[in-house]
């Protein structure tokens, strides 16, 4: 089938031409880039925290008419009031492990700061590490469901307590692999003395685990997502919360157990409806809007290939009825139902190969615009090719019901009809 008469045609009608051509390119550099946005929210979403989710619940309580934590004396009275709640939860029916904790993965509540080999770093300097500070004690590991893969974990003689405002020394630390990969690529880092938040105090690596995330779920915290350390330290404060992992099937008995419990240990405090949530209320709620944003990408994408689909089969269609006598013609001449087939199809391959050629450079523009707007990934070529192999596909799918009705055109009606 020769391509010049093909071309010919549809220079007469230029204006569907364009429109068709200028739609499919429009769709193929929105949805490139859509799809791309939905697979990078799905990753972000799946991706594991480190902890034993499906057991594990945080307990958020703040006492009432509590000591001061500016005080020694109001430090060691927390203190007390901390580690009579622990023992009371973990004695609860159905308590795996309890510990106290500052933040969890995705509760978006950080206490960040910065690890280095050199003592005395300035802030801003480029030896720092940034990490994400967990502040617990020696059943951490066993309460988060850490796996320890090189180390110790923490035992009693290393838990210390604090002030929620002091910074004293922090001798032993756990850190994540991913971050003693980064101090230290020969894999020496158990044993070997970092320091902290630009302290001249030295603090020594006594165990690596697997994976720990850190709290923050936005952007900002994207360098450093598994740069965390544990700290064997009690954060004394009018407000505490507690890490609390149940043995399996025990999870909602023992959440509905701890706020009555709680207030008989000490009733001047406040618990109210979001002060116990199990972990995957915290996922859920943590990643809400990478889930909305992806079923708001998958609607657009849909509207946007119905819509193109629509304007194909439409298009097509007037296309059929204006050449109806010229069809006929054909058939006359000897032009095969098939003839007349392939005839349309290839003039929408033409047509939609145009439309995707418009449509990889703007979806190359497209995220480029948004790499420098939204931190945007590049988009992969893997994305580009499969989509436009899509749009291709999508155009001979939409163009074959008016195509086929074409080739059932009657020879002697078209030409009665003219």
């Amino acid at each position: 089938m020769k391509l010049h008469p093909m071309i010919a045609a549809l220079r007469r009608h230029k204006a569907g031409v364009v429109l068709i051509a200028l739609q499919i390119a429009l769709t193929l550099a929105i949805v490139c880039n859509a799809i791309f946005i939905i697979g990078s929210r799905i990753e972000r979403v799946n991706r594991p925290t480190g902890l034993d989710e499906s057991n594990l619940f945080l307990v958020t309580q703040q006492w009432v008419g509590a000591p001061s934590a500016d005080t020694a004396d109001g430090v060691e009275k927390l203190d007390v009031m901390q580690r009579e709640d622990l023992a009371a939860l973990r004695n609860l029916p159905g308590v795996e492990a309890v510990a106290p904790t500052n933040s969890l993965p995705l509760l978006n509540s950080s206490w960040t700061g910065s690890v280095s080999l050199k003592p005395d770093t300035r802030p801003g300097d480029k030896s720092g590490t940034r990490t994400a500070y967990y502040f617990t004690d020696e059943q951490a590991l066993s309460t988060m469901g850490l796996k320890l893969v090189a180390g110790r974990a923490f035992n009693a003689g290393d838990v210390r307590h604090q002030g929620f405002r002091d910074n004293p020394p922090r001798p032993a630390l756990i850190v994540t692999k991913a971050l003693a990969d980064k101090l230290f690529p020969k894999g020496n880092a158990v044993g070997s003395v970092i320091y902290s938040d630009g302290s001249g105090a030295p603090s020594t690596i006594i165990g690596v685990v697997e994976r720990l995330q850190i709290p923050a779920t936005g952007s900002w915290g994207n360098n450093f997502t598994w740069y965390s350390t544990l700290v064997p330290t009690r954060l004394d404060a009018n407000f505490t919360r507690y890490a609390v992992r149940t043995k399996p099937g025990q999870l909602d008995a023992v959440m509905r157990a701890v706020t009555p419990m709680l207030y008989k240990v000490d009733p001047m405090r406040v618990l109210d409806d979001d002060s116990v949530k199990s972990f995957a209320d915290i996922r859920a709620k943590a990643y809400r809007a990478d889930v909305g944003m992806a079923i708001l990408m998958g609607v657009i994408c849909l509207i946007l290939i119905a819509v193109t689909a629509a304007g194909i089969v439409g298009l097509t269609s007037f296309w059929v009825g204006q050449r109806h006598r010229q069809i006929g013609v054909r058939r006359a001449l000897g032009a095969r139902k098939l003839d007349i087939l392939h005839y349309f199809q290839l003039e929408n391959l033409l047509i939609a190969g145009v439309g995707a050629v418009l449509g990889v450079l703007l979806a190359i523009g497209l995220n480029l615009w948004l790499i420098t707007r939204y931190e945007m990934s590049h988009l992969p070529v893997l994305y580009v090719l499969v989509g436009t192999v899509a749009v291709l596909v999508l155009g001979q799918a939409a163009v074959f019901v008016p195509a086929r009705r074409a080739s059932n055109v009657s020879p002697v009606s078209a030409t009665r009809a003219a």
